[in-house]
């Protein structure tokens, strides 16, 4: 993606959920979402920018999404 990607997710019920971002080496970059949200078709947006505002670097970022017991984690690459 250049210069945001669209994460979509569907919660089937009201929860704490967390969306957050990590590199290739697992260090976090990104906490998109740590809150409570109701059910329903969401979607939010990543702009390449760390939790402290920094550009990240191009290469392979994983993204996790947890909601209650399900977790699940997608890999995207950030373009230059």
């Amino acid at each position: 993606f250049n210069p945001v990607t669209t994460i979509n997710y569907d919660l089937p019920e009201p929860g704490r959920v967390y969306i957050i971002i990590y590199n290739i080496l697992g260090k976090q970059v990104r906490t998109l979402v740590n809150g409570h949200q109701d059910a329903g078709y969401r979607s939010i947006q990543w702009n390449g920018t760390s939790d402290n505002g920094r550009r990240a670097a191009a290469g392979m970022y994983i993204y996790l999404i947890q909601a209650g017991d399900f977790i699940q984690s997608h890999k995207m690459t950030l373009l230059k």
